[in-house]
């Protein structure tokens, strides 16, 4: 896969547009932040989930949406999934939604994790990499986990590389919550 126009003031970004696999890339638990002036335009993805439903940004205008990247073979990916869940719950009935996006598995594949992790939120099915490349600006290709929060208004306002710690989530989805 050969990626294209991504400018980014982002070093891991960067590095995996250069798409030369030097310093496989993974997420190492940092955090980044971004300020309602810096956020930029509304992140724009259309996918479908498992189930077969096609969701696009307009399905979720208004809302807080965090989008965790994921597969069932990863095991950070593995230890995350309760909090993820429990911070869903947290503020599910807050404006807040959760969507994972699957980069690697098959359906049942994908069905089986979600059961055995108590996975309450759905997925998309990602892995011709479509809704990875929109993103690529945020989520280097090989950094799997890697979480976003967008704010009301559809822009990133944090990402998280790597094992999203429930304190640290819970934090960063409180407080783009709290903003109209």
């Amino acid at each position: 896969m050969t990626l294209t126009g991504c400018a980014s003031s982002d070093a891991l970004a960067r590095q995996a547009a250069a798409g030369d696999n030097k310093n496989y890339i993974a997420g190492d638990g940092s955090v980044a932040e971004y300020a309602p002036e810096s956020r930029g335009e509304a992140v724009r993805l259309e996918g479908t989930l498992f189930d077969g439903t096609t969701l696009n940004q307009d399905d979720w205008a208004g809302d807080v949406v965090v989008l965790n990247f994921w597969y069932a073979a990863c095991a950070p990916c593995r230890t995350e999934a309760p909090t993820l869940n429990a911070v869903r719950e947290e503020f599910k009935d807050q404006g807040v939604r959760f969507y994972g996006i699957n980069v690697r598995d098959e359906r049942s594949t994908a069905e089986a994790f979600e059961r055995n992790f108590g996975v309450t939120y759905p997925s998309f099915e990602d892995r011709g990499g479509d809704i990875l490349l929109d993103l690529t600006q945020y989520v280097p290709p090989q950094a799997v986990p890697t979480t976003l929060i967008l704010d009301r208004k559809g822009r990133v306002s944090a990402r998280i590389l790597g094992l999203a710690e429930k304190t640290t989530l819970t934090t960063l989805v409180e407080d783009v919550a709290k903003t109209p």
